[in-house]
């Protein structure tokens, strides 16, 4: 088996990168340098260039597609350029890799297209899952146009899936983010703290890529989420209580703003309860389906036995 990946050295993307090079997969990293791909990687791992040469004759049915690529959307304050990078960075990722396998002899087995559960929208209390309609707000306007990217290989005849991905927990991403003030006694949830959080150990992320993948009958979209989300107060109380730190200090929704204008909004202040239905009716078991082991896990704190 072979994957074709662009967006690689990402959090996501270097993942699963080294978890499908050691199950013996051969691992094809699109990069604008791609000496440094195996700087990254090591041995087992080759970079080439997006624009298709030398990777359009490795396509074929034994042969994925990934498009993990695109900017961080919770880099900093969104001005108008950077809220245009965010979505022409994903748009046109998508359309390269589209346009590419159109002028390929033969096609991939599955195409994986990247997303997000911002597709939803700012939510309540209710959960949503894949059968929900989309939402308001610019992140749900650039999911709809992400996930449109690479709609077009689909009347290619390839199979194409695409993955709705939530918080993601590792060392590293969002979670590295919200050690600091934890760590200096000043955590707690920002603003309200009811906010939904769709969250995913990095592990089940991984997992569940792979095993759409390598299931011929997945195609359509797919919440990449654990099955348990909470509300930010909830997440901050489990992340302190792990920590041994207070939980309790909010960060006010007015400060936020301030600071981050409409990102805080649409990142931090609002959220929503995805449901990953399809993905376990798919029949995929999540390894880490309970945050406070996730968070133990990845803290590696020792959980009290009974």
């Amino acid at each position: 088996m072979r994957a074709i990946i662009a967006g690689g050295t990402g959090f996501i993307g270097q993942a699963l990168v080294v978890a499908l090079r050691d199950a013996g997969w051969d691992i094809v990293v699109l990069s604008r340098s791609p000496g440094k791909v195996a700087e990254v990687f090591g041995h087992g791992v080759i970079g080439m260039r997006w624009d298709g040469s030398g990777w359009l004759e490795l396509l074929g049915p034994d042969t994925a597609v990934v498009n993990l690529a695109g900017e961080n959307i919770a880099a900093g304050r969104w001005t108008g350029e950077v809220k245009r990078r965010i979505l022409e960075s994903r748009v046109n990722a998508g359309r390269s890799l589209v346009k590419a396998v159109g002028e390929a002899s033969a096609k991939p087995g599955v195409f994986v297209q990247a997303s997000a559960v911002g597709y939803y929208g700012p939510r309540g209390n209710d959960p949503v899952d894949e059968g929900a309609e989309s939402g308001s707000g610019y992140l749900a306007e650039v999911c709809r146009a992400w996930e449109a990217s690479s709609a077009e290989v689909e009347a290619m005849g390839v199979r194409r899936v695409v993955v709705r991905t939530g918080m993601v927990l590792g060392h590293g991403g969002a979670l590295a983010r919200m050690l600091p003030p934890f760590r200096y006694f000043l955590g707690g949830p920002p603003g309200s703290g009811y906010q939904g959080v769709s969250w995913v150990h990095l592990e089940d992320e991984v997992g569940a890529i792979r095993f759409l993948m390598e299931n011929k009958e997945a195609r359509g979209a797919y919440n990449l989420t654990a099955p348990t989300p909470v509300r930010f107060r909830k997440f901050a109380r489990i992340l302190g209580q792990t920590l041994g730190r207070p939980y309790r200090l909010n960060a006010p929704a007015f400060a936020l703003r301030l600071l981050f204008g409409e990102m805080a909004d649409e990142v931090l202040l609002s959220g929503q309860l995805a449901l990953p239905t399809r993905l376990t009716e798919a029949g995929y078991v999540f390894r880490h389906p309970d945050l406070e082991e996730t968070l133990a896990d990845l803290l590696a704190v020792a959980r009290p036995t009974v």
